[in-house]
């Protein structure tokens, strides 16, 4: 039981740093400060999509999940709700590619915003 709640937690985890990565720099409009997370936050979260690579919180969640028994995702609210959001069906190399793409256009464009704000004080 310990075990599946684990891996429940780094699948809450692993969506809000998604929610993070892709939304953070709206946070750095209000709190410039909060940049200096987002940027490295952002950057990762681009990289993991560009290069493929396998996020860290994927294999620790596999882990958790295989010492509970578990062999997927059946039943739970996060199976249910996160899990397609985190792990969506058809994503693709070339998906992902488009994903890292939109995350570094999004931030652009957001960070953009933050530097004309911080001009204008």
């Amino acid at each position: 039981m310990l075990y599946r709640l684990l891996a429940d937690a780094v699948v809450l985890v692993h969506g809000l740093f998604i929610l993070f990565v892709i939304a953070g720099g709206l946070l750095a409009l209000r709190w410039p400060r909060l940049a200096w997370l987002h940027l490295p936050a952002a950057a990762w979260g681009a990289l993991v999509e560009l290069r493929h690579w396998i996020c860290p919180l994927t294999p620790l969640e596999n882990h958790l999940r295989r010492a509970a028994g578990e062999a997927g995702y059946a039943g739970g609210f996060v199976e249910q709700y996160l899990i397609p959001l985190i792990y969506p069906a058809g994503l693709t190399p070339q998906v992902q590619v488009w994903l890292g793409i939109a995350v570094l256009l999004i931030n652009a464009l957001v960070y953009l915003a933050v530097l004309l704000r911080w001009r204008r004080r």
